[in-house]
């Protein structure tokens, strides 16, 4: 008896929700088998037939990682991909082509795609290379129980221990909640309101200065040990990613 495949565990974001695919392919039937295949690992799954469609999608859906097909009509994969990036947009991409022909890795790669696969190709090496490409490239939920990880910054929300690359952190209790509330949203952009709200838990009369206060205690105390973590939006608000 043949024993059934293990399946590799699913992949979440590191807010708990679906990984975000986009599936951008001229081709119906196959953009709507891969989407399939996608949501089979649990993920969102979005389709694309043609490279406007695509920059659309990109901007609208925010996808976490990008499939994409060079040879399209009008728009092809090459252009979408400049377009993209252009717009500062950085999601890890894999591009899906007939061409197998070795200038053409070559223009794919230095494009800014992060890998590629060539027609025909079997399902699970697509989906086990998007794997790849999500596990390398997203801040993905920590499968560590109570730690939160963002780049090398890891908090336990159990022990209230925190350190960065090894080297522990010793945070205030306000100071523990402002980052466990960041690194459980890494990479959106809270404003000061939010921030408050969660925190703190009530209004504090105009006197929001209080978050610029304790992001200025973060900022020594986190990004003193290595490139900057914290960020300020100007306008909107604050994020933590991983450093560059």
């Amino acid at each position: 008896m043949t024993s059934a495949p293990i399946r590799p565990p699913q992949l979440l974001r590191a807010d708990g929700t679906p990984v975000r695919a986009l599936i951008v392919d001229d081709e119906s039937s196959l953009s709507e088998l891969l989407s399939m295949a996608f949501r089979t690992e649990g993920w969102d799954a979005r389709t694309a037939g043609d490279g406007a469609s695509a920059l659309k999608a990109v901007k609208e859906f925010q996808p976490d990682v990008i499939l994409l097909d060079i040879m399209m009509p009008q728009i092809d994969g090459m252009e979408v991909l400049r377009r993209i990036r252009a717009a500062g947009n950085q999601s890890p991409v894999l591009f899906l082509t007939a061409k197998d022909a070795v200038e053409d890795r070559v223009a794919g790669i230095t494009a800014g795609a992060d890998d590629y696969v060539t027609k025909p190709f079997s399902l699970e090496e697509v989906v086990a290379r998007m794997r790849g490409l999500v596990r390398r490239h997203v801040v993905l939920a920590s499968d560590d129980g109570p730690e939160l990880h963002v780049g090398d910054l890891t908090l336990n929300e159990e022990t209230y221990e925190v350190d960065r690359a090894g080297t522990p952190i010793t945070l205030t209790a306000t100071e523990f909640e402002l980052l466990r509330y960041l690194m459980r949203n890494p990479k959106r952009v809270l404003s000061k309101s939010q921030i408050l709200d969660r925190v703190w838990n009530y209004d504090f009369g105009g006197r929001s200065s209080i978050v610029e206060i304790y992001i200025s205690y973060l900022r020594k105390k986190i990004d003193s040990l290595g490139d900057p973590m914290i960020h300020t939006i100007r306008g909107v608000g604050y994020s933590i990613k991983p450093a560059s």
